[in-house]
């Protein structure tokens, strides 16, 4: 097969579809590996690498999507790149459809296979192709919102970890999958107190067991979250519906009963967000301020630390890369239900019902 790693378009992205190690495996499983030129020098990853690795450079994007039967890439096409994607062609990527609709009817106009990194899920029900990027967003959560607690950037002016004689920040954090567990995981090693909510007992009792005594666990619910936020500096927003758009837990009323300066970091604003009052936003400019709470969209927080983004994210797209290289689409999504349920868009046809379900669209439309 021919695949092709386009460079990132989106603002600021500096990840890459795949490292020069994962060109190497699919040249040596005899495929054709197109780079475009300069895709990889954000992550640190030159032309040369690439090269030694077996790839062949190509000068543009364009080039790229023409030449190439399966598309790999970190984050969603933006729409300069729509019409350059091609009819039956695979593109492997983070798609996040449920909260953009516009993408979603762009791709079902190209007649694409697009195949959503998010929705892959294997056996135990975990979701290995979002679990890197959910445990570098859930850190860098923690590493965002201290920074921004800071005076200078409007933030309380709290020290997550205080010092002798003055007491610790408080961090809440709303969801205890992979992005709160590695969020609570940071701001206690902190030294913050840490609360922890989520419906799930399980994981309730699963962070009980693992985290420190200064993080504490709370069934979640609207009393709860209300009481909590009164009185913590920084919100971690870490709520994740499979393929879903995030429900909105934190609505605009309860940021009048925040302290001003509390600083919101809601990691689920690529799936829509679960505060009423986030916008997605960029790396260049990352906050704004309603009713003096400071909010933090940025949907592609990985980015940031493209280096350590891209090697986690190959390790864990690779083996379904090449699955699908080597078998194509159909094959390997017959042999692999984890990948099946990948398959978002094909050819024109809405097949992962939570997109539907998110844009209340009936069967006619699909």
């Amino acid at each position: 097969m021919i695949v092709g790693v386009p460079k990132e378009t989106k603002n600021n992205e500096s990840r890459v579809g795949m490292t020069p190690a994962g060109v190497f495996e699919l040249v040596k499983h005899q495929h054709t590996v197109y780079v475009q030129a300069g895709a990889g020098e954000g992550s640190g990853f030159s032309n040369a690498d690439y090269k030694q690795a077996g790839a062949v450079i190509l000068d543009t994007t364009g080039q790229v999507y023409s030449m190439s039967q399966m598309i790999v890439k970190v984050k969603e096409p933006i729409e300069e790149e729509y019409p350059l994607i091609q009819k039956g062609q695979v593109v492997f990527t983070y798609f996040h459809f449920a909260s953009d609709e516009y993408l979603t009817k762009s791709m079902m106009e190209r007649k694409a296979v697009c195949i959503a990194y998010e929705t892959v899920e294997d056996e135990e029900g975990t979701l290995p192709l979002l679990t890197p990027m959910s445990e570098v967003a859930g850190r860098m959560a923690i590493q965002q919102g201290a920074k921004y607690l800071e005076k200078p950037v409007k933030g309380r002016g709290v020290l997550l970890g205080g010092v002798p004689g003055v007491p610790p920040g408080k961090v809440l954090v709303l969801g205890a999958g992979v992005v709160g567990i590695q969020a609570a995981k940071m701001a206690a090693g902190l030294g913050a107190h840490v609360t922890i909510l989520d419906v799930n007992m399980k994981r309730l009792r699963y962070v009980n067991d693992v985290m420190p005594n200064h993080v504490v666990t709370e069934f979640s619910n609207e009393f709860n979250i209300r009481r909590h936020i009164r009185n913590h500096d920084l919100i971690v927003g870490a709520i994740l519906l499979k393929g879903a758009k995030a429900p909105r837990i934190i609505t605009r009323d309860m940021l009048r009963e925040m302290r001003p300066g509390t600083v919101i970091v809601d990691v689920a604003v690529d799936q829509g967000g679960c505060v009423e009052t986030i916008r997605p936003t960029t790396h260049e400019d990352p906050v704004y301020i309603i009713d003096d709470v400071v909010h933090y969209g940025v949907a592609n927080m990985p980015g940031a630390v493209p280096y350590t983004s891209t090697i986690a994210l190959t390790n864990v797209t690779l083996p379904y890369i090449l699955q699908l290289a080597n078998e194509g689409w159909k094959q390997a999504s017959l042999a692999n239900p984890a990948l099946a349920r990948g398959l978002n868009i094909v050819e024109g046809k809405v097949v992962y019902h939570k997109i539907t379900e998110a844009f209340q669209w009936d069967s006619a439309m699909v």
